[in-house]
């Protein structure tokens, strides 16, 4: 496999620096993409996760923008909850902490406050998956699997990973969390977030609210004579809507200049901004992979569930977090209220693995369906287009391959896996066949957002299971 997911904000060459400091058209939105990306992350690792803000900077955001790191300042505020970033004096950023509405990054005067439920979450259908305790694998073997994926590097590119948890058949039979991480630590999950949004469509979708195949109801679409007007919500899922909002697969020296990046790091209405983008592709025709597509995708959840954050997270716990007992979940949202469904969740380890089993399950919990009949099929399977690197409707797999040539290949995955997968190295990794979900959390700047390690670490868990 030769692809990573693009990090969303990559500063990587002194051909880049040369290019800030000597001026262009798309300076300031570049410079504003770093400075917002630095104080929206620091924000949230500061007030959301509340891991040590200075040792985040150093691993997950100082490799981010190296060479330029010293063009970049931040000052965090804890009394008033807020990040302040500068970059090379030409574009400054605030972000600041909304409590269970997590980091925003203020383009313009904030929104106006939301009160949100504070009530007790509902029982949840999912049976427990562990205890109150730290799952301390009783098996050698798998011991011995996780100081391999705990395993560092001499030197940088460093994998940091910072929580595995390995469910199987319903239980954690082995997790670790490195220092400053434990198990009600929120981790973001970047483009994995993609994958719980797919499934809030399902449940949508699942209500009569939504159709997959019909026209996408997108406002700025709505006259039939918009070529865009034919957009459905699976040309959404699948990547293949055609739109020219950039990319946000392959990662460049120039992703700042990115329009994805663009958008969720220095626009105040995201959604918006990919609404306006014009067609590259006809529709279904062409696949790409962008944030544009499952933001779009998030402004329907918005609309659907009653136009508030208040109600979108009514919404996602009532019918999905509480359901499946996961606790600590923090969904992102712009100025608009619609949810950072591209890349903007964060929630414990166990909580990952929470839904990873939802989809093991087959979508169901408890005997309740949760989403529709097919859809976890539906979301494994391959989209035509894709086939390099291996993309279903909100989930990485492998399947449909006649030669193993993407995600498995080398990695130790079995051929019916499949993956929520983000930048950095954020894996839920699930194998029906083995009964078995694997969390991998971190930061890491290794080739392939150390997929190598993850697939050795499924295939560790597989072969101590058969030992």
């Amino acid at each position: 496999m030769r692809h990573s997911i693009q990090h969303p904000v990559t500063l990587l060459s002194l051909g880049t620096a040369s290019l800030l400091l000597s001026g262009c058209d798309s300076l300031d939105r570049a410079a504003g993409v770093a400075a917002g990306f630095a104080s929206h992350q620091l924000c949230s690792a500061s007030f959301v996760s509340q891991v040590d803000p200075e040792a985040f900077y150093r691993e997950a955001i100082a490799p981010t923008v190296s060479p330029l790191g010293f063009l970049l300042s931040h000052k965090i505020d804890r009394e008033r909850g807020e990040v302040t970033t500068s970059f090379a004096g030409l574009a400054q950023s605030r972000a600041t902490y909304r409590g269970p509405l997590g980091c925003l990054v203020l383009h313009g005067p904030p929104p106006p406050a939301e009160h949100i439920d504070a009530s007790p979450p509902a029982p949840g259908l999912l049976p427990p998956i562990a205890g109150s305790e730290l799952v301390e694998p009783s098996d050698p073997a798998l011991k011995a699997a996780l100081d391999r994926a705990f395993a560092e590097t001499d030197s940088a590119p460093h994998r940091s990973t910072k929580a595995v948890v390995v469910v199987h058949d319903g239980r954690v039979i082995a997790e670790r969390y490195a220092p400053g991480y434990g198990l009600d630590t929120p981790i973001i999950g970047w483009s994995a977030t993609k994958s719980v949004t797919s499934a809030l469509i399902g449940i949508l979708i699942r209500q009569g609210k939504l159709s997959l195949h019909g026209p996408a109801p997108i406002t700025e679409w709505s006259d039939p004579k918009d070529p865009r007007h034919t957009i459905t919500v699976d040309n959404l899922l699948r990547m293949t809507s055609g739109l020219d909002i950039g990319q946000s697969v392959t990662a460049s020296a120039t992703d700042a200049f990115d329009p994805s990046a663009q958008m969720v790091f220095n626009e105040r209405d995201m959604a918006a901004f990919a609404a306006r983008a014009l067609l590259r592709a006809r529709p279904g025709t062409a696949w790409n992979y962008t944030n544009g597509n499952t933001l779009l995708l998030s402004r329907l959840i918005r609309d659907q569930t009653g136009g508030s954050a208040a109600s979108v997270l009514d919404f996602a716990h009532r019918e999905l977090f509480d359901k499946l007992g996961m606790r600590g979940v923090i969904l992102e949202f712009d100025a608009t209220s619609t949810p950072i469904g591209s890349s903007h969740m964060l929630a414990p380890a166990r909580a990952w693995a929470r839904f990873g089993q939802l989809y093991l399950d087959d979508g169901v919990v408890g005997g309740s369906r949760i989403l529709p009949a097919g859809w976890v099929d539906y979301s494994a399977t391959l989209t035509p287009g894709s086939e390099t690197y291996g993309y279903g409707a909100g989930f990485w797999t492998d399947r449909g391959s006649s030669d193993g040539a993407r995600i498995r290949a080398g990695f130790g995955l079995p051929p019916d896996a499949f993956m929520a997968r983000g930048a950095f190295g954020q894996y839920v990794v699930i194998v029906p066949s083995a009964r078995l979900v694997v969390v991998r959390m971190g930061m890491a700047f290794t080739p392939r957002d150390d997929m190598e390690t993850v697939g050795r670490l499924v295939a560790d868990v597989i072969a101590a299971g058969r030992g």
